[in-house]
């Protein structure tokens, strides 16, 4: 391969949008959907990538599997099938943690081998509180083993996770630029990385079982375990108290005066119902009224709401006269609920929102960075990774979270929306495996089949499909591929590769150049999502592994692999899901997922050296 190649400002201009992309990526000015599309349109712009090349990324094999994949996983959710897990695994375990443990990290290992992972781990994060609650088991013992599980479950197939959706269409890319005489570079099949899933699977199931579960419960006084509602609110946001009914006598100084404005009185309870006439709200708006003969419905403790209603001249009453059946448990109750990094709520406060108005849920407080905040909570702009303390009624509730904008954590009773479609989600699922096994369909077309079916059978509608789909992901994808195509057309990458060798000692192994690979695209990947270190390093790897004689597909699988190699940092979604409800520390973090992240890297090299060593024999 030629390596005296001259840097041309063709090469200079993307090298350059790589930097401006990590260092938008790293420091956060611009969101990263946005950066993508900036930099798709200077690709456009300056001509690296032609016109009508430009937007290819959108009509691609990558972006349109990770559409398939995540609306196949809402078609599943909405049968119920993770409801019907949690009580399989309660039953299963029979009470012993390490086999709870064990039986839940490998299940949901298995399901993100076709789901995206935040989507498998905010379907997890309702099991978990549930088996939480009914096992005794802490959240920080439980969370994060399930977390290295759907990372690792990933390079179970092509569709597991982004990264390996996105290699393919990088590997039939890299052929447009190959020296001359060189073999043609295949595409990967289904179940290609299925030996290295089962191995990363494996080794952090064994983690967790000597050493992780150890160094997780040497924290566990910190643990956040539900394993009674009320004593967890109580003892984590300081919400207690009993439900009163505190009615409005004429000479009380809120006739006339607004609930929000009641709200923030001196000393006043959490109000959580009101009724007026024949008017009774549960999480009534704030721009309710509040008239003589009006009955607010408070939660608080007894002293508390004693004091109140005798400076405010109310008439208070412990029996719930009004409000029996809106506060019953079975029907209403306090949730938490996670901010997710693609929530539209992110910036906004719950009065711009308009929760109460608009979705019957009031917020009680926010938990931000281990600090409580209860103190007029509606005026807080929310930030991604908050946890909200929110009380509603359940199908309130249940309905509002279908937006996705937040994250239910914690178990409550609902009832499952289509449970008479599983076996027909369930089937369908089985029959799109099977065609992705025995046939030589496109990867993309073969889960589109599946979400035909779903939609076709009724166990989604149209609109749940697109509701579904995560249309930050999919601009973000579509926008940086053409990027990895001008890394490769430009010459980028084999200018970067051939300088790189040249400095390499003589000799050097090529299990030591790809260990190398390994752990640049995982710091990579801390700096510039999964999706960004992808698309940079693995046209620098294939021209690399050319470059130096190795397997040009060894090193690509190693980037794409290695690209979800983060198990310490929020700045991989899932793990972002999970430090919240499991109130970990960035140190616990670094403790436990630094030395599975290592753990991974060998994995990843070893199995796949043995893979392409099994092949060149002709096993």
């Amino acid at each position: 391969m030629e390596t005296a190649l001259t840097l041309t400002n063709d090469m200079k201009l993307v090298l350059g949008l790589v930097g401006f992309t990590m260092a938008m990526f790293l420091f956060e000015r611009i969101r990263a959907d946005v950066v993508a599309l900036i930099v798709l349109v200077i690709l456009g712009l300056t001509g690296l990538i032609a016109p009508e090349e430009l937007f290819g990324g959108f009509s691609g094999n990558a972006v349109m599997s990770i559409i398939a994949t995540t609306i196949l996983g809402a078609g599943l959710d909405r049968t119920g099938a993770l409801n019907r897990l949690a009580s399989w695994l309660l039953r299963r375990g029979h009470g012993i943690e390490q086999r709870l443990l064990l039986m839940t990290s490998a299940i949901a290992g298995l399901n993100s081998s076709f789901m995206q992972n935040p989507s498998v781990m905010a379907l997890y994060l309702p099991v978990a509180s549930r088996l939480a609650s009914r096992s005794g088991l802490s959240l920080q013992r439980l969370l994060l083993p399930i977390a290295a599980a759907i990372v690792m479950g990933g390079a179970l197939t092509m569709v597991g996770n982004s990264p390996l959706i996105l290699l393919n269409d990088l590997l039939v890319s890299a052929n447009n630029n190959l020296p001359s005489g060189m073999a043609t570079i295949e595409p990967l099949r289904m179940f290609a990385p299925l030996p290295v899933g089962l191995a990363l699977i494996a080794a952090s199931l064994l983690y967790f079982r000597f050493r992780g579960d150890r160094l997780l419960r040497d924290d566990e006084e910190t643990s956040v375990a539900p394993a009674r509602t009320e004593s967890y609110f109580a003892n984590t946001y300081g919400i207690e108290g009993d439900v009163f009914e505190l009615v409005v006598t004429a000479e009380s100084p809120l006739v006339g005066m607004s609930l929000g404005d009641a709200e923030v009185l001196h000393d006043a309870p959490l109000m959580l119902a009101l009724q007026t006439g024949n008017d009774t709200r549960l999480s009534p708006p704030a721009d309710m009224r509040i008239w003589v003969g009006s009955v607010l419905g408070v939660m608080g403790a007894r002293a508390q709401v004693q004091d109140f209603a005798q400076n405010q001249f109310l008439r208070l009453s412990s029996r719930l006269r009004h409000f029996g059946d809106l506060f019953n448990p079975s029907r209403a109750g306090i949730s938490e609920a996670l901010v997710p990094p693609t929530s539209k709520y992110i910036g906004k406060t719950a009065a711009d929102l308009r929760l109460r108005k608009q979705s019957g849920i009031s917020l009680l407080a926010i938990n931000r960075d281990k600090k409580v905040m209860r103190d007029d909570v509606r005026k807080v702009p929310l930030r991604a990774g908050d946890m909200l303390v929110l009380h509603s009624i359940w199908q309130d509730l249940a309905l509002a979270a279908e937006s996705r904008d937040f994250v239910v954590v914690t178990d409550y009773p609902k009832g499952e929306q289509r449970p008479h479609k599983f076996k027909i989600a369930m089937a369908i699922f089985a029959i799109t495996i099977l065609i992705a096994l025995t046939s030589k369909l496109p990867v993309a077309l073969t889960l589109m089949t599946g979400v035909a079916g779903m939609l076709v059978t009724g166990v989604l509608r149209m609109d749940e499909a697109y509701a579904s789909i995560n249309w930050k992901t999919v601009f973000l994808m579509a926008g940086l591929i053409p990027l990895g195509w001008a890394m490769d057309s430009s010459g980028t990458a084999a200018w970067v590769a051939g300088h790189t060798v040249e400095r390499l000692p003589e000799g050097m192994p090529i299990w030591v150049l790809e260990l190398a690979i390994a752990l640049l695209t995982t710091a990579f990947s801390l700096v510039i999502s999964h999706v960004g270190a992808t698309i940079v390093m693995v046209p620098l790897a294939i021209n690399l592994a050319l470059a130096a004689g190795g397997n040009p597909t060894a090193f690509a699988l190693i980037v794409a692999l290695s690209a979800s190699n983060n198990l310490m940092t929020n700045s991989n979604p899932v793990i972002s899901m999970i430090t919240g409800p499991a109130n970990y520390t960035s140190g616990q973090l670094w403790r436990v997922g630094g030395p599975l992240s290592l753990i991974y890297t060998g994995v990843v090299v070893l199995v796949i050296n043995l893979m392409f060593w099994w092949t060149a024999r002709g096993g």
